[in-house]
């Protein structure tokens, strides 16, 4: 990719040249994972989160053709509002520079973007990963993949709970991708601070986890890491209660054939409808926990 294609903002590019903390932030939570006014609302809070934290917010998206990494306010509040805005992953990425086209960016492609600008932290809600029956429909987020490719370490409430969780872990641990815990023995199941798997790594502390990254860094390992993020407990939906709601919702998007990229939001909004909105609400407080862990993590790895 051309160095053209990608658009700094001001702001962004004089912490990246001064060696500044930034943090990455994904769009499709923007677009597609939560409804309006919320989406914006919590974009905004998400990037105050982050400059409390000592680090520069770096919300990235396909603008017009152009990857601009840092959005201002009027930006933001377009993707927002919705309309003809693509779901851009790595497959597709490309197209939507050539086309002249706006996209929001899923997690893989935002570790793409992100990597290509320089910054090495970027948080968001929940990863993609293994869907359930994916042995019969070969469904795999390309997240999974980008992780084993791509040197971004991404801070996240682990995958979404409506996934296979044990062959997500198990495919993360098959690609060589480290997925480190914070101050959790269990891997943390997105809406629910357990999901009975036991964490691979765990690490207490924001220090820990940024010398463990320049630990690899300095073994040459390629690729990212997830650190994985409980939801605060007094947001959490119990593991027990919220499988109900996932069932449910899976059944809905089975009996209406939805395929491919179009299943996350279905089962989001299905499952935000049947918890009278108690999902996007435990959503909106994990996503802002991960900022403000991912922020604590970037300035640590500025230090040095």
């Amino acid at each position: 990719m051309s160095r053209p294609a990608l658009v700094l903002a001001g702001e962004v590019e004089a912490a990246l040249a001064t060696g500044r903390a930034v943090v990455a932030l994904e769009t499709t939570i923007v677009t597609h994972g939560m409804p309006w006014p919320e989406n914006f609302e919590t974009a905004l809070a998400v990037e105050a989160i982050i400059r409390d934290g000592g680090a520069v917010p770096a919300t990235i998206a396909v603008i017009d053709g152009k990857i601009r990494v840092g959005l201002d306010r009027a930006t933001l509040e377009k993707l927002a509002c919705g309309g003809d805005i693509l779901k851009l992953s790595r497959a597709d990425l490309a197209y939507g520079l050539s086309s002249g086209r706006t996209g929001a960016l899923t997690v893989a492609a935002t570790m793409i973007a992100a990597e290509l600008a320089g910054i090495k932290i970027f948080a968001t809600g929940g990863i993609g990963g293994v869907h359930r029956g994916a042995e019969e429909s070969f469904d795999i987020s390309a997240d999974l993949t980008e992780f084993s490719r791509t040197a971004v370490t991404v801070v996240a409430a682990g995958p979404k709970a409506l996934l296979d969780l044990p062959k997500t872990l198990e495919m993360l641990e098959t690609l060589g991708v480290p997925v480190v815990c914070y101050r959790s023995d269990e891997f943390p199941a997105f809406w629910s601070r357990s999901s009975g798997l036991p964490a691979p790594i765990r690490l207490d502390a924001a220090k820990d986890i940024a010398d463990f990254l320049r630990a690899r860094e300095a073994l040459g390992l390629d690729g990212g890491v997830l650190v994985a993020n409980p939801v605060p407990a007094e947001a959490e939906i119990p593991a027990a209660e919220i499988g109900a709601h996932i069932d449910a919702a899976l059944r809905e998007a089975a009996a209406a054939d939805i395929l491919g990229k179009a299943v996350t939001p279905f089962l989001l909004d299905a499952i935000y409808r049947s918890t009278g909105g108690r999902s996007l609400t435990t959503n909106i407080a994990l996503v802002k926990n991960n900022a403000r862990l991912a922020a604590e993590i970037a300035v640590e790895l500025a230090k040095a």
